[in-house]
């Protein structure tokens, strides 16, 4: 295989030429390849004919926006992770973005280093995940009726199947290895998200979790007020 096939491919997507050049250039040097893009549409056809391996996606585009973008591709089934580069930089921007399936959250102006580093970190924890997944000595994780088996990424309650986003799928993973343990907002941000982020997008994924879960049996994730979550069968709470 080649240097060139070793290479992290990543989509820049911007309207700014200059902020389209400056990404480029440094993903470049630090060895990652880079395509790009400047109008929402022609994101959407290079992510889907691409397949890269990271989008750094800008939200405000003058066709699709970026937000749209991110919703169509994972309706899609495409989970790619993306990286949203913005100048949008309100909480609940920065909500909405990861709730749609955001991987992170850069505002402008930003640091190229630092944009360059939580590239690297996202692209990592994706191939954890899959490591995590393809692993041929992983158990199902139970606790009272509810299983997760995560090298099928499946997920049932009283033997009825539970349809997950990916997020909502590492996060629901994360508590159910520490089942009874009160963890905090900060750790389930540090392990699911891989970065320190606004608390009200754990709020955000806890409440769709029990949206999903609650209807077919009694409370499972269980909040500590001002500490975190902790998931265990009624009983014990």
């Amino acid at each position: 295989m080649s240097d060139q096939q070793n290479k992290p491919r990543v989509l820049v997507v911007d309207d700014e030429r200059n902020i389209r050049d400056l990404v480029g250039v440094a993903l470049r040097f630090h060895g990652f390849e880079v395509v790009s893009a400047s109008r929402g549409y022609e994101a959407l056809e290079l992510a889907l004919s691409g397949a890269p391996d990271l989008i750094v996606l800008d939200v405000m585009l003058p066709d699709l926006d970026g937000f749209e973008l991110c919703r169509r591709l994972r309706a899609h089934g495409d989970d790619v992770p993306v990286i949203f580069l913005t100048a949008r930089d309100t909480s609940a921007d920065t909500v909405h973005g990861l709730t749609l399936g955001g991987d992170d959250y850069v505002t402008k102006p930003f640091s190229v280093e630092a944009l360059v580093a939580r590239a690297r970190a996202v692209l990592r924890r994706g191939r954890r995940a899959a490591e995590d997944s393809g692993a041929p000595d992983q158990e199902v994780l139970a606790v009272a009726d509810l299983e997760l088996d995560e090298a099928r990424w499946e997920v049932r309650r009283g033997g009825v199947p539970v349809e997950l986003s990916p997020t909502e799928f590492r996060l629901l993973a994360f508590l159910m290895r520490h089942p009874g343990q009160v963890l905090t907002k900060a750790q389930l941000l540090e392990h699911v998200w891989g970065f320190g982020t606004q608390s009200q997008v754990v709020e955000t994924y806890i409440s769709y979790l029990r949206r999903k879960l609650d209807p077919l049996g009694p409370p499972l994730i269980h909040t500590q007020r001002g500490v975190g979550y902790a998931l265990r069968p009624a009983q014990e709470s």
